[in-house]
């Protein structure tokens, strides 16, 4: 097993995902899309295997990005400590994966008491990141049966269908079916995506409308991105990578391949990520957040409890 424990400030580790994800948009690829076709992984959320619940935000993407480029079987994960309590242990040699946790402090002084306020101050709390290594249940050994078997199973997205369908009725949202181009109208808190026959492939109009009503759940009655306005400029760039990176967890949490819906906003994403390296992390904290609102209302809905929805909130 390897890992770096040495500290690093911060900045860096927004800096190295931010530089990472840059590099991919730039060489044409979008890290919530991976080559699913050929990943010895079925399409899933990444998941901590001794707790069951799944990793959001900025996480994915990391966790993601590291099962196909080292050809994981797997979508669980745990720490080295869990592995061992797991009754199994890290193989010798294996290289673990860095994502991140984030929480607030509030500062004390040098006796360990509350800092002396003025009247009417609010006591401040101090946002910090916190970076820990998972590995993925392939690099150990030892654990239980029913931990390391994650079978890739063949599933036809088309049966997927009726469940997804539910889901959008029971949104309750403003969803008309029309017209030859697919959008979200804040102004009239509407969503509407042209007839099915406008796709070549029926499950394409299933993506596209996860697309479009994950914008739905930014209007202000909802999880209040934006308000009734219309949305602009770098505003408008931030919101669709949202709605892209939405639309790709809440595709894989349903068992559906993530694909780009506008691979044209590319170069506007490339500008805010290369602006402020928190871009990304606020986007994504935003889209999982966004995903989970929407996968609220599946039919028979078991929720799986989110392991670090944290992580990104606290970025500012």
């Amino acid at each position: 097993m390897t890992t770096d424990r040495s500290p690093r400030p911060i900045n860096s580790l927004y800096a190295e995902v931010t530089d990472r994800i840059i590099a991919e948009l730039e060489a044409g690829r979008l890290p919530w899309v991976q080559p699913w076709e050929g990943a010895k992984a079925g399409a899933g959320m990444p998941c901590n295997g001794g707790t069951g619940r799944r990793y959001s935000g900025i996480n994915v993407l990391i966790l993601w990005a590291t099962l196909f480029e080292r050809g994981y079987t797997s979508q669980r994960w745990l720490t080295y400590k869990q592995a061992q309590n797991l009754g199994g242990n890290v193989r010798k040699g294996e290289r673990g994966t860095t994502v991140c946790y984030a929480d607030r402090f509030t500062p004390r002084d040098a006796e360990g008491g509350q800092l002396s306020l003025l009247d009417g101050q609010e006591q401040r709390q101090v946002a910090f990141l916190k970076r820990f290594t998972v590995f993925n249940v392939d690099q150990c050994e030892g654990l239980p049966g029913d931990l390391v078997v994650d079978a890739l199973e063949s599933v036809d997205e088309l049966d997927l269908i009726p469940e997804i369908a539910s889901l959008i009725e029971a949104t309750g949202a403003d969803f008309r079916i029309g017209g030859d181009c697919a959008f979200y109208a804040p102004s009239r808190d509407m969503v509407c995506v042209p007839p099915q026959s406008a796709f070549r492939e029926p499950i394409n109009w299933y993506r596209t409308a996860l697309h479009e009503l994950g914008h739905w759940t930014g209007h202000a009655s909802r999880l209040g991105r934006f308000g009734s306005g219309a949305v602009k400029g770098e505003e408008y760039a931030r919101e669709e990578l949202v709605a892209e990176m939405c639309s790709a967890f809440a595709c894989a949490e349903l068992g559906i391949v993530p694909t780009v819906r506008h691979a044209d906003y590319i170069g506007s994403w490339l500008e805010v990520l290369k602006n402020d390296n928190r871009a990304i992390f606020r986007a994504a904290s935003k889209a999982s957040k966004a995903a989970d609102y929407l996968l609220s209302f599946r039919p028979m809905n078991s929720e799986v409890p989110v392991a670090d929805a944290r992580v990104l909130e606290l970025v500012a």
